[in-house]
Formats: structure tokens, sequence, C-alpha cells
């Protein structure tokens, strides 16, 4: 199939005044100007002069372990009987019909990174899941693609205060964080030497400590995100802070860690004393300082199908506009580990693509086609 007769906007540093995407077997095959399109016998789909560009990512979101209109029942996010619990996986709690998949489809978002909440400390695997299907094995993208940690006002919130427990304090969340990356480092030494273990747990966190996935590290205040970078760099760990609030006291520190923080959600009011002050210039801020950031609706706090609405907003608090796209694209690929196959038009690439009326961050803009896995989507 082709997409045609649109401004393409590839995430690849190349972008065609009118181009066009080719793709097979749900994998783009070309991708290019109009004017060098060779003759095309198969189906066309035509843009008319709309922008055609990757579906979008969310970096961080709840949908479908948070389900929309549910109470209890669908409320599968943080398993709340213990502080560390990284064997629980996002996948195994997802619900491919909760009704705001659909939603963030016609929004234009095609995947999220699908987490744990911030409950506990070591929270569990996350999952890059594609929103379409009716099987989440078939939606996945990569699970795990990250490990679900958290610093801060929520488990001390959860535990200290709500049951009396283990951590009561920031300090308590650094040191139990600190003692289970310990502990697993160990364990993995063992098994490297031959001896027959198994615990679960400690299992989850070997992809970890190897680097073979990131730790996603909830953390608003500052003090939380430095703890974060902080246990990070001595054990090793590939990371990223997620919602960040509190990064503009801090900005020289976090281009120093060479990291790529998850932004957001801030445009609502502040839920709780951790989310007072956000920024919703912080995005600006952390480009002029030379660092790559991705965006997050932090799906159900924030609806999903907002996310080119808050990247859109980014852009009037001063980022430039490929920045704020890379934010909801590329960048949200990369903190997933999933850019190989997701994030930007690009050959061999999943074809993820969708087609807007107009460009993507006007409010009178209208999502005319969705392709997941090059089928077109409702």
């Amino acid at each position: 199939m082709r997409v045609q007769n649109g401004i393409l906007l590839t995430m690849e540093g190349q972008n065609y005044e009118n181009g066009y995407v080719d793709f097979e077997n749900g994998v783009i095959t070309a991708v290019g100007d109009m004017k060098d399109a060779p003759a095309y016998e198969g189906e066309i789909f035509d843009a008319e002069g709309g922008y055609i560009m990757p579906g979008m990512i969310d970096a961080h979101s709840h949908i479908g372990i948070s389900e929309e209109g549910f109470r209890w029942e669908g409320e599968d996010c943080n398993e709340t009987t213990d502080p560390i619990t990284p064997d629980m996986r996002a996948m195994d709690g997802f619900y491919p019909f909760d009704i705001a998949i659909p939603k963030a489809r016609r929004a234009g978002v095609t995947s999220a990174i699908v987490c744990p909440g911030s409950t506990n400390i070591i929270g569990g695997q996350t999952a890059a899941i594609k929103m379409a299907g009716t099987n989440v094995e078939d939606m996945v993208i990569k699970s795990p693609c990250s490990m679900k940690c958290a610093m801060g006002e929520n488990p001390k919130r959860n535990y200290g205060e709500n049951k009396g427990r283990s951590p009561m304090t920031r300090m308590a969340t650094a040191a139990i964080f600190r003692n289970t990356l310990i502990k697993a480092q160990r364990y993995m030494k063992k098994k490297e030497a031959g001896e027959d273990l198994f615990d679960p747990e400690m299992e989850a966190l070997i992809p970890l400590l190897k680097g073979e996935i990131p730790a996603h590290i909830h953390a608003h205040r500052s003090d939380d995100i430095l703890t974060a970078l902080r246990i990070a760099k001595e054990f090793g760990l590939r990371c990223s802070t997620i919602h960040t609030t509190g990064g503009s006291a801090i900005i020289p520190q976090i281009a120093a860690s060479g990291i790529m923080p998850i932004v957001g959600p801030c445009t609502g009011p502040a839920g709780k004393p951790e989310t007072v002050g956000g920024s919703l210039s912080m995005g600006a801020e952390l480009r002029a300082a030379g660092v790559e950031f991705a965006l997050t609706t932090d799906h159900d706090v924030m609806p999903i199908w907002f996310l080119p609405y808050f990247a859109a907003i980014t852009v009037r608090e001063g980022l430039d506009e490929e920045s704020a796209l890379r934010a909801i694209t590329i960048n949200a690929a990369k903190v997933g580990d999933i850019d190989d196959r997701v994030g930007s038009l690009k050959v061999g690439k999943d074809a993820d693509i969708v087609v807007f009326t107009g460009h993507p961050f006007h409010y009178m803009t209208k999502t005319k086609a969705v392709f997941i896995n090059g089928k077109q989507e409702d």
C-alpha cells in the first residue's frame, strides 16, 4: 500500500513537502518525495495535502491496566502488598478492550509504554504495546522494555502513612532500593558461578543490572530526581526519570547525567505537593541545555488522546516544533528501547502511520487515517 500526497514528517531528519510512504506486510518499504516516487499499482491512500507522520507514542501510560469507566474492577496498576515487586508484568494486567484504546488511536497515538504504577519502590516490568488488537501477546512490541521504580511521596504515603511500615521516609525508599539491587547483584553472581537458584524477583532484576533494559524512575521533586540519578550511577543502570516535574531547578545536573527524561503531565492542576510548581516551559529549558526528552500524559492522569495537545503547548511555551514532535515519536521510542521498530518512518520499521488533515498541533486538525502494522484502523 502507498500513502501519498501529504507533508511527510519522517522523524529521521528529512521531511518532504509532498511525500509518500510505501508498506507491505506491515513493514515500510519506501519513503520519499512524490517527484521521485516510482510507478505504483497497489492500493493508494491519498493524504490530500494533509500531514503524514509516524504514529505517536506515549512514553509512560497506564492505559489498559487502569481501565476507563471502572473502579477497583479494572484497576490493575499497583500491587500494594509489598514495596518490592519487580516480577510483576504490566502485560499480565493489560485489558485490550479498554475503551480508552480506540480513543488513543483516533488521536494518532499508536503505541504506549504501559507501566505499573508508582506505589512501589520497584513496581514491575513495563511493556510497549500497540493500540490495536484483541490479544496482548500480539499487541506487545517489547516486554519488558523497562523496570518501573519510584522515589518520593508515593511509596512513603502508601506504606508509611497508610500501612505503618517501611518506607516511611525518602531515606528508607533509597535504602530499600539500594539493598534490593545489592541483593540482586549477589544473586546474579551466584547464578553465574553455577549455583542452582531461582527467585522470581531477583530474576526480573538481572536484565536491569546487565543494562538490557533501563529503569524508569518516577520522580517529581528535584531531590528525588537527583536521588534517582545517584542510585542509577552507583549501580551502572540506564535510566529515565518519569515526570521530572521539578527538573527546572536542576537542568545542569540532568544534562550532565546524559539521561533522556520523560516529562509530564503538566497541563492540569497540581494533584499533590510534589506536583506544585510544574512548568510548561521545561521542555524548552531542557532543549536549551541540549537535553532530548519524551512526553507523557500519564494516562489516566491526563487522557492519552491529549498527547498531541500537550506537545503543542510546549511549543507555545518556547520549545521548537521539531523537538516537540520528537518527544512524542522517536524519543518516546528510544526511552522504551523500541526505536528499532517504531517512532519514525524508515524502511524496515513497522508501518505505524498517521495521516492528519492539517498540522498535528493545530486545534482544528482531524485524524484522517491511522495505520498500525500496515492495517488501517478505525
